[in-house]
């Protein structure tokens, strides 16, 4: 028997990256999976890579808006019933130093990067089981300062600690809300900001571990957070950055 047997887990921002990596891994350890994404292309792309139709939903969802989250909730419970965990992994990044910051660019990061987070989960509430769990996506630059991310990194930072007070919140019913924190991990979203091989090179010799993380690195620390195994694991951030924040490489 699979670990994940009979259990399904919802991914927002499921379509591409950490969200798609982590699907699959899930679908490896037999879960049922709900992916969400703002992009329908995106989603149908990651349905064919999954190539597990009977147990992959996808669902077309923009987290920063609520009648989108409600229709999501909709489709879950309609098409699957109950949740056993969630991932709420969707973001944006939009890079500027402060006096460059937009009001468009604020309204745009913080209601997906946080406000979208809280509602996922709070519009997830009423599908959870009982000792469900439930891990949010933050950062690295949560710990360290960069002079382009002063609004990404804040809300990265507040997502961190929704999950500690949320694992205070919901402990009494045996919900756990835990926090991974990618380092420099390949993505879209990496090579659209890394756009060169020397900005590439660069960010790996940050890198303790001497390497690049890939998205699988980060998807293997959900599935454990996800699991039985983290069972007496809440309120915690799990840095997944081959020791770029805590380590000085030679």
């Amino acid at each position: 028997m699979a670990e994940f047997d009979g259990r399904t887990v919802l991914i927002t921002g499921g379509g591409s990256g950490i969200g798609l990596a982590t699907a699959r891994r899930l679908l490896e350890v037999g879960a049922r999976v709900v992916i969400a994404g703002r992009s329908v292309a995106r989603l149908h792309r990651a349905l064919e890579a999954l190539d597990a139709p009977e147990r992959v939903v996808a669902v077309p969802a923009d987290v920063s808006v609520a009648a989108d989250l409600d229709r999501l909730m909709t489709v879950v419970e309609h098409r699957v019933g109950r949740l056993h965990g969630v991932f709420a992994n969707a973001g944006i990044a939009r890079f500027n130093p402060c006096a460059a910051v937009a009001d468009e660019e604020y309204a745009d990061l913080l209601d997906t990067n946080l406000r979208g987070v809280f509602h996922t989960i709070q519009k997830a509430l009423p599908l959870l089981v009982d000792g469900a769990a439930v891990v949010v996506n933050g950062s690295w630059l949560v710990h360290r300062g960069l002079a382009t991310t002063p609004l990404y990194a804040a809300g990265k930072a507040a997502v961190v600690n929704l999950a500690r007070s949320l694992a205070a919140d919901l402990g009494a019913r045996g919900t756990r809300i835990n926090a991974v924190s990618p380092g420099y991990i390949v993505t879209d979203m990496f090579l659209g900001i890394a756009d060169t091989e020397e900005s590439r090179e660069a960010a790996r010799g940050q890198v303790p571990l001497g390497r690049l993380g890939r998205p699988e690195d980060v998807a293997d620390a959900v599935v454990f957070l996800l699991s039985d195994r983290s069972s007496y694991i809440t309120g915690q951030e799990l840095l997944v950055d081959g020791g770029l924040i805590t380590s000085v490489p030679k």
